[in-house]
């Protein structure tokens, strides 16, 4: 699907505030709700639009502790591997790389006693699975979740 530079304003718009009225947003760009209204339901069914999240902090939650793990798993297992990890509490986020890992993951757990288990009673039992590193979070500093339009 081809944006105009009224598609990247609205993107814009809603990136910022997923709960902004498109009234709201259609007075920000000069434009009728309708159209407004019109042009998001064409990018959702594009999937341009794949959905719209509350950003929800883990610590408020009890979800205290946060990695980055590098996982190494045996040639020709990734794609089982990749789907098996998609049901692993904790982990939130998963993607497949090139370099000295096969998979980067973002995983949350409330402890590092949590963290254990994750790693080495879940993630490290799968089969295929050859090695891993865990590098802890200790602070984020920046993190944004808007695209550059």
């Amino acid at each position: 699907m081809e944006l105009d530079e009224t598609d990247r304003e609205i993107l814009r718009a809603l990136q910022r505030d997923a709960r902004t009225p498109f009234s709201e947003i259609a007075r920000q760009i000069d434009m009728s709700s309708a159209t407004v209204h019109d042009r998001v339901k064409r990018m959702e069914e594009a999937g341009v639009i794949r959905g719209y999240h509350a950003d929800v902090d883990p610590q408020a939650i009890g979800l205290g502790i946060s990695a980055v793990v590098g996982l190494r798993v045996e040639q020709g297992r990734e794609d089982e591997t990749l789907d098996r990890l998609r049901d692993v509490e904790g982990v939130q986020e998963v993607m497949l790389t090139t370099g000295e890992w096969d998979i980067l993951m973002r995983v949350y757990a409330p402890s590092t006693e949590d963290l254990r288990e994750l790693m080495f009673e879940h993630i490290a039992q799968m089969e295929g699975f050859s090695r891993s590193q865990t590098m802890v979070v200790l602070g984020t500093e920046y993190e944004s979740h808007e695209l550059p339009l």
